[in-house]
């Protein structure tokens, strides 16, 4: 679109929708600094596979880490149902409002570097089907993962490589599949690695990935993406979301 429709079609939209803070509905912004700043982190992070014992920088378990999970790690951002969380994701996500990247952006660098997580070589977000990306218009987790890249080592940016998974497979959206184990089986070899990329100038063999997700319940998509990473050489693969969602 050509840049003076952009504008033209951007201010038929303020007009008749005006942007306010959905949290306290101050005008001109999706969420406020003092909105943003009453969202409280989380205090402690937990093994990704068991989410049963407190580990430093949400590590693996020794006994996860024994039975050799292919995630190393995985940072929780922030409860799911904490203040405004739930609905910014859903706004995100479906409403399809792409300024939310930079608070929802910044709720995951507070909680890497709040978390001492190591500085990873390169960040990678979970893809979508290219079907939902159509749809859909952008990958919600690429730009967070743009976000935190620029941010999480101010003036250097980390490097995104945004073709390097793919999904080969379309499968329900894990969001309509309530039964834990059938979210495993939905995600289970959907993801592959671009052979091109895998063996360019940025190869993965040896690197520290952190891959970009915006939320995790089961957990299955993030095992799956590091699965496929670890196969085609990376050293260690950690993950950084926004929240996790309970499932009975």
């Amino acid at each position: 679109m050509l840049p003076v429709l952009e504008k033209t079609r951007d201010f038929i939209l303020d007009t008749l929708f005006p942007i306010s803070c959905i949290s306290c509905g101050c005008d001109g912004v999706w969420l406020c600094e003092t909105c943003l700043q009453k969202i409280q982190p989380l205090s402690f992070q937990l093994c990704p596979k068991c989410e049963r014992l407190i580990t430093q920088s949400g590590r693996l378990c020794s006994f996860c880490k024994a039975r050799r999970a292919p995630l190393d790690a995985l940072v929780v951002a922030t409860k799911y149902k904490e203040g405004s969380v739930s609905k910014l994701v859903h706004l995100y996500k479906y409403n399809f409002i792409e300024d939310l990247s930079a608070p929802l952006g910044k709720l995951l660098t507070r909680a890497l570097l709040d978390s001492g997580s190591a500085i990873p070589d390169l960040i990678i977000p979970v893809p979508l089907h290219p079907r939902r990306l159509r749809w859909r218009g952008f990958n919600q987790a690429e730009l967070l993962a743009n976000y935190v890249s620029l941010n999480l080592t101010p003036g250097y940016a980390i490097p995104v490589l945004g073709n390097v998974l793919k999904r080969i497979r379309y499968t329900p959206p894990q969001m309509k599949i309530k039964d834990y184990f059938q979210r495993r089986k939905n995600m289970r070899d959907v993801f592959s690695v671009a052979v091109s990329v895998a063996v360019g100038p940025l190869q993965l063999k040896n690197k520290n990935i952190l891959l970009i997700d915006d939320v995790a319940t089961t957990g299955a998509t993030l095992f799956e993406c590091a699965k496929a990473l670890k196969q085609n050489g990376a050293k260690k693969v950690c993950a950084a979301v926004i929240a996790r969602q309970e499932i009975n």
